[in-house]
């Protein structure tokens, strides 16, 4: 019997723990799908293993955890872009929601995502859609990890007929996967604009009862904060802490508009702050102010939100872009720097969901969920800081090894459980369709 199943040898080691530092000369040994042994290489390759896998050029480093997405909108990717946050969402995005969203659209949409995702280093997602037992079907069959939020809205969808029955279907997934070791169901309410304050409720109480997270879109914009006075007389943040819906359990994402009494309600009630920068910028819904939550200790995870928003689902991306924002908002070069972005990839993604002993970095004992990206090329020459070239120099399109629980799932850039072709055909097909019925909105 082999000392370990697979052994990897990359040339540069990112472990993201212990902080800000990297490794050259280890290998990472992996054993029933945690990490077993970190090694110098000349030990691990003289080691017994039933494979040794070689890295050359490649950096090794914790799966990417994207916080926020809605992996079936991969199909409207493109579909409606530059337009204002509610003008995409009430003329283009929700009348075609309502027209085609069904078990289908989830699939094949889910699929296209995790294809996407896998590819640019994401191994672990939180995932807000419609129809989320079908999108659980695509993560079992795929390998990736995630934590599914079923919506949570009080008017009729095609899932669900009111909030009620979202709650059911939604717990009914929950007990469904309860056992599963990769797959979470959370519950997702949508806002407080879309969400009554009952429902809220309701959900904060079974969100304790059942020790479940709870992720809501919030403060994604002056306009949302301005409504909500006028409607409650409170900002969302404070809507959410009177119903008890504020705590380490929850994930707040966007968080744009704030004030500085709102950050120290985030603070004092130890939620999580979930940072979709490009989304954000590219609706042109604000910016959250990251340092100013890193510096009161609060957890400020990436997220990319859907590819309808956010054309690609690059995690890459969104650090390198939250890191770059970060020091124009702050005025500071100092501010949300290369280590931190990647932190916030990682680690801070991992605290988020209450894993930080399993996932976010390269450490013994945690799950195997690596990524290796290859690093030969002259951009990143020379390598005079390997956390700036991960932060600043990638394009996303580096990722050529991918494991989750040590199973791989991209191997030399190609995907081992998902089928390229078929899906890019499925979307294919889709292009068709919607691009029909949006010139029917249009005319």
């Amino acid at each position: 019997m082999p000392d370990f199943d697979t052994i990897l040898h990359p040339d540069f080691l990112v472990p993201m723990m212990p902080r800000r530092k990297t490794l050259t000369g280890h290998s990472v040994a992996v054993r029933a799908g945690q990490i077993a042994a970190i090694l110098p290489t000349p030990d691990a390759q003289a080691t017994d293993a039933g494979e040794h896998i070689e890295l050359p050029g490649c950096a090794l480093m914790p799966g990417l955890i994207n916080l926020h997405c809605h992996a079936a909108m991969s199909l409207l990717r493109g579909y409606a872009d530059d337009l204002s946050l509610m003008i995409w969402l009430q003329r283009y995005i929700w009348p075609t929601e309502s027209h085609f969203i069904s078990p289908e659209f989830v699939r094949d949409g889910s699929e296209l995502a995790i294809a996407d995702l896998l590819m640019g280093g994401t191994t672990t997602l939180v995932d807000q859609y419609f129809f989320p037992e079908v999108t659980a079907e695509a993560v079992d069959r795929s390998g990736l990890r995630a934590l599914l939020t079923f919506p949570v809205i009080d008017v009729e969808t095609a899932w669900a007929r009111d909030a009620e029955s979202c709650i059911n279907r939604g717990l009914a997934l929950r007990d469904q996967y309860r056992d599963h070791d990769r797959i979470d169901v959370g519950f997702g309410p949508h806002s407080t604009y879309m969400v009554s304050k009952g429902t809220l409720a309701r959900v904060a109480m079974l969100a304790e009862e059942l020790d479940a997270h709870v992720q809501i879109h919030l403060h994604e914009t002056r306009d949302e904060v301005l409504a909500s006075v006028e409607r409650s007389g409170v900002r969302p943040i404070d809507f959410l802490n009177q119903v008890g819906l504020l705590g380490p359990r929850t994930q707040c994402v966007h968080m744009t508009a704030l004030g500085e009494q709102d950050i120290e309600t985030v603070a004092t009630h130890g939620a999580h702050v979930v940072h979709c920068p490009r989304s954000n910028l590219k609706l042109g819904a604000g910016i959250c102010p990251v340092q100013k939550l890193l510096d009161r200790d609060i957890t400020v995870a990436l997220g990319t939100d859907g590819a309808a928003s956010n054309n690609r689902l690059s995690m890459l991306g969104e650090l390198q872009t939250a890191s770059l924002i970060g020091k124009s908002q702050h005025g500071d070069p100092k501010a949300v720097d290369a280590w931190t972005a990647l932190e916030m990839a990682t680690l801070h993604g991992a605290a988020a969901l209450g894993l930080q002993d399993q996932l976010g970095s390269i450490e013994v004992g945690k799950a195997a969920d690596l990524i290796a990206l290859d690093l030969s090329g002259l951009q990143y020459l020379p390598r005079h800081d390997l956390a700036s070239s991960l932060a600043y120099a990638t394009s996303g399109n580096e990722v050529q090894w991918s494991w989750v629980a040590g199973k791989p799932l991209v191997s030399a850039g190609s995907l081992q459980t998902l089928d390229y072709t078929d899906i890019a055909e499925r979307a294919v097909r889709w292009s068709e369709q919607l691009g029909a019925f949006r010139q029917t909105l249009e005319s």
